[in-house]
């Protein structure tokens, strides 16, 4: 074999790997790199790997002080002494993550355990990161000793790049990316979650879950594929795969029966088997397949999802609340929809909101049917919900369809006054309708769902947006669909055209029942 082997058990291992030409990577240029991993250039050789991962981890910009393979000689007798390494406890940090064995033997078993204790040892100041027994089994696979792969390890855990986000070591930042997938679920994979929301008691609690998928549950040949691209791209590459892996669930799974309770472990098993469903390059065209936002939004939206849990208190562990304890069904009450309606739309609102509690701020039965009431009422809360009853059906009919529409400036000044940059929300179909209203100081703000690029909609969404006014406020359906609520909150109507700027081909009007805006209550603040 090779160098790099001592920790291989090569019976677990792909054959194709063993017996490939060791070709050489001289490319030094980010872009080459970025399609070379993306192929699977060095994916083949287990030696090239090694020496590529070597080079990568090496270029990675680091803190000053950084442990390395001599440091780890120095200190793991004394820490680890005669104890079998296989009954090694390992740190709270790593909570009750799996530890991953891939294609190692039982010397390399035994060292993951051992180099985590070192981990421990020279950074006190993690305190929380699941992924770290699986980055380090699979580091194992192309490391000469243990020393070599400490090393490896430590580098990737000192990165000091601001820019250059790769393992989450708090509570907080992993908590964080884990509200940031479900916001990103919530936009790229619709169907998906539409299935979530119907099977699981807690989809957020679903979604925490998403780094075990890759790191822990995810097969030896997938997750190597993945870290090839993952050290040249950064963290973005971890959030685009676990997408795919959810698009991937959906379709295998849809249509088939599902309970509440065991919708995490089949998603856990759907991963562990995810060779009888998909290959490695499959998955990761169908990562790189989804036109995710930049990686300076994505971080800009883990900074928000940071603040809110920061705002709450919630920096170490403890037990997740489940999304539906945010709407009490006895503080709960509404004209329009009943408390497992709102748990639904609760379930697609952005999850640092998700942990709030609906608050009713506005409702035409209390405070009559004015629209400048309407804003007086719904100004200085962001987001807010709207919800819209009308004379035509009964809500206990109501079967919801969810969607999102977008609040945009439409360049009128007349309806610019009010509105400002989008943001998602959610939507009932059929006669309830959800939006937020008009935002308040925008220099809080740091979700790149307000992004002014993403008015650029696919043409299945692209009219989907909202707009308001003093006199009117505008709900664009899709399709030339358009749905415009009066001043006076008691009337509106549909209309149908080809394009925005058209005159309408068909009008119907309605009237209004009872109209509804929610906005959310700090769980903590009151």
């Amino acid at each position: 074999m090779d160098e790099y082997d001592r920790f291989v058990d090569w019976d677990k291992m792909d054959v194709t790997v063993q017996s490939q030409d060791i070709k050489e990577l001289t490319c030094t240029e980010f872009q080459e790199l970025k399609q070379l991993a993306r192929q699977g250039y060095w994916a083949k050789s287990h030696s090239l790997r090694a020496k590529v991962y070597h080079k990568l981890i090496s270029n990675i910009p680091c803190r000053t002080v950084t442990p390395d393979a001599n440091v780890y000689r120095d200190i793991v007798v004394k820490i680890v002494g005669k104890r079998n390494s296989s009954s090694l406890p390992l740190p709270e940090f790593v909570d009750d993550s799996l530890v991953p064995t891939y294609c190692l033997n039982a010397e390399g078993i035994g060292a993951v355990r051992k180099i985590i204790l070192c981990i421990a040892n020279q950074f006190p100041d993690i305190s929380f990161c699941p992924a770290l027994p699986s980055v380090i089994a699979l580091l194992l696979h192309y490391s000469k000793d243990e020393a070599e792969c400490f090393e490896q390890v430590c580098r990737i855990l000192a990165c000091n790049d601001p820019s250059k986000r790769l393992i989450d070591q708090t509570f907080l930042a992993f908590e964080s990316s884990c509200m940031t997938f479900g916001d990103l679920v919530n936009k790229y994979c619709q169907a998906a979650h539409k299935l979530m929301v119907a099977v699981s008691e807690d989809v957020l609690e679903v979604y925490s879950d998403w780094q075990r998928w890759l790191f822990g549950e995810l097969p030896m040949v997938y997750i190597a594929r993945v870290f090839d691209v993952f050290l040249v791209e950064g963290y973005k590459v971890l959030y685009r795969v676990a997408l795919a892996i959810l698009k991937f669930f959906h379709k295998v799974r849809a249509g088939q029966p599902m309970e509440s309770d065991s919708v995490q472990q089949d998603i856990r098993a759907f991963v562990r088997d995810i060779a009888k469903s998909v290959s490695p390059e499959r998955l990761l065209e169908k990562a790189f397949a989804i036109r995710l936002f930049s990686r300076k939004e994505i971080q800009l939206l883990q900074m928000a999802n940071e603040k809110a849990l920061q705002q709450k208190g919630i920096t170490v562990k403890q037990k997740r609340q489940n999304v539906h304890l945010a709407v009490h069904a006895e503080n709960f009450k509404s004209e329009i929809v009943s408390v497992k309606e709102m748990r639904d739309i609760w379930s697609w609102i952005p999850e640092r909101f998700a942990l709030c509690q609906p608050l009713l701020l506005f409702t035409t039965l209390e405070h009559g049917c004015s629209l400048s009431r309407f804003y007086s009422h719904s100004e200085g809360h962001e987001p807010t919900l709207l919800l819209i009853k009308t004379t035509a059906k009964e809500v206990s009919e109501l079967q919801p369809e969810v969607e999102r529409y977008e609040w945009v400036i439409i360049k009128h000044p007349e309806l610019a006054a009010s509105g400002s940059e989008p943001e998602n929300h959610t939507s009932p179909a059929s006669n309830t309708l959800s939006f937020r209203s008009a935002p308040s100081d925008p220099s809080d703000r740091l979700s790149p769902f307000l992004s002014a690029r993403h008015f650029n909609l696919p043409s299945k969404t692209a009219s989907m947006f909202m707009a308001g006014s003093s006199e009117c406020i505008i709900i664009g359906g899709g399709d030339g669909q358009a749905l415009y609520l009066d001043a006076d909150l008691n009337h509106g109507r549909t209309s149908h055209c080809n394009t925005f700027n058209n005159q309408p081909l068909c009008s119907e009007s309605f009237q209004i029942s009872v109209l509804e805006v929610w906005g959310f209550r700090d769980t903590m603040n009151g």
